[in-house]
């Protein structure tokens, strides 16, 4: 991929959908807008977890007039990722479908590990290095993430499941604030912190930096009322949270630099970082300008320029479950053959089918750190649940559906959960990846001869040189196997 001119990351947050586009010069980023709209998605969650048919209209209105400022900018100039919400809604599925039509780019969901990081690369890209171990702290409409780290580097990710939005609906029910409701709500905010707190404690952190627009909005309060010259500190923070509970409710607080949408969460979002305040002993902590959104910028631009982080962590993974790295390279070589004689009959042109099959052929065997038996369900297992920073969720399914069905049965339930656009693309992927095992199975250092592959449709067919087979009996074996198994799900495999 060419460098683009210029690119833009979209945040669909619980809260607000945010977009920011930036020029590229010299790789570098220059912000040249930013839009902000407050959507409220996490509000649209109804009690067994299905985003209401309002709250989507919402969100696709806004990425509808997202998608008409984006209208030029080509395919992969843009990052959009969703977040918390998009993450608990079971109808997300749904949502997605209809919002990529909307904005006109795909839309990918994070895990909250990769979110952590990415708010950290925004967070460091938006600081001068002075060398200091820093914990970030963004405060979301659904979630709260803390990232300890030094320089570009994080060290310790954690992503909690409260957020300005959840702790106002289960404590703040109709904008009352009293004292009960506040110290409810910051004793709920404590005991989410309480798995993590010793762990955060110990990383001797030196410096507090807040992330997020709540945070920034503490500060601007904090200092417009003379309690802060400098930051948020301890102290501030306990004369605004008396405020609050003074005022009695959202309707009442009087800040000038608070604007209406945000003072209707603004008691969750202090109740929340009084919570990490107390929980980390911070003193001090200053808001940065950089978030999540400059993080996904950044991490674009790496990918164009070929630093992506998704293959330093296959890379990791592979260590870890001590993969024979050079028969995974022999078969992922003979699947990128593959590809490249199947790319335009079956429609594989997309740069993702291509890292995903070459990623899989790597990892394909990790199943077999824990039990040959299934080792290729427990690969699967793994790569579905599994903290892999730079990947989407949607990433990593269709990277644990080719190993799931690189070898033994083909089900093609196991693509059903893939996004529409990538079901039939990936069961094709599967089945180059099955073909290389299969002729890679002895395991042998010897090249393959040249093998010439022709799909048509729902049939593929090798070309093997004259006598090829006749004298690889095993390898013949093996294919008229692995025909069998196509033929049950639909497709045909022909030898000559």
């Amino acid at each position: 991929m060419r460098d683009p001119e210029i690119a833009a990351a979209i945040d669909l947050g619980s809260n607000s959908f945010h977009l920011l586009i930036a020029r590229v010069e010299d790789g570098q980023l220059k912000v040249v807008d930013r839009l902000r709209e407050s959507v409220r998605l996490g509000g649209g969650l109804d009690e067994t977890n299905y985003l209401t048919s309002a709250a989507m209209e919402r969100g696709l209105e806004t990425l509808a007039r997202f998608g008409q400022r984006l209208r030029e900018f080509p395919p992969g100039s843009v990052r959009a990722v969703g977040t918390n919400t998009l993450r608990k809604a079971r109808n997300s599925r749904r949502f997605l479908d209809r919002a990529r039509d909307a904005l006109g780019h795909e839309i990918d969901i994070v895990s909250g590990y990769e979110e952590a990081r990415l708010i950290y690369l925004g967070v460091a890209h938006s600081l001068a290095d002075d060398g200091q171990q820093r914990l970030v702290v963004d405060i979301g409409g659904g979630s709260t993430e803390l990232i300890t780290g030094e320089g570009f580097a994080p060290r310790l990710m954690e992503s909690l499941h409260m957020g300005c939005v959840s702790l106002m609906e289960a404590h703040f029910q109709g904008g009352g604030i009293s004292s009960r409701r506040m110290q409810r709500a910051v004793l709920a905010a404590r005991m989410e912190l309480e798995p993590i707190e010793s762990r955060f404690r110990e990383e001797a952190w030196q410096r507090a930096v807040g992330a997020s627009g709540t945070v920034r909005a503490i500060q601007r309060v904090v200092q417009e009322a003379g309690w802060s010259d400098y930051g948020i500190t301890a102290s501030s923070l306990k004369q605004l949270r008396k405020a609050l509970v003074e005022a009695g409710h959202v309707d009442k607080i009087r800040f000038s630099s608070l604007s209406r949408d945000r003072a209707e969460i603004f008691p969750g979002g202090v109740a929340v970082l009084v919570g990490v305040f107390e929980a980390l002993g911070i003193e001090r902590m200053e808001a940065a300008d950089g978030a999540m959104r400059e993080g996904l910028l950044y991490d674009l631009l790496g990918r164009i320029q070929h630093e992506d982080v998704r293959a330093l962590t296959v890379e990791a993974l592979a260590r870890r479950y001590h993969a024979d790295t050079e028969h995974a390279g022999r078969v992922g070589e003979t699947a990128l053959g593959f590809l490249e004689q199947a790319r335009n009959h079956w429609r594989l042109g997309e740069p993702i089918f291509g890292r995903a099959l070459a990623w899989a052929a790597s990892l394909h065997e990790i199943g077999l750190d824990i039990s040959h038996s299934q080792y290729h369900k427990h690969g699967a297992y793994v790569l579905r649940n599994a903290d892999m920073a730079g990947f989407s969720k949607q990433e990593q399914l269709l990277l644990a559906s080719l190993v799931r069905t690189h070898r033994r049965k083909f089900p093609r339930t196991v693509f059903e959960e893939l996004p529409d656009a990538w079901t039939e693309p990936a069961q094709r992927l599967a089945i180059l990846l099955r073909l290389s095992v299969r002729l890679h199975r002895g395991r042998g250092r010897d090249p393959l001869p040249s093998i010439v592959l022709k799909p048509d449709g729902r049939s593929v067919a090798l070309h093997f040189p004259d006598d090829w087979l006749a004298d690889h009996p095993l390898a013949e074996a093996d294919l008229e196997e692995e025909a069998g198994y196509l033929r049950s799900a639909g497709y045909r495999l022909i030898c000559r």
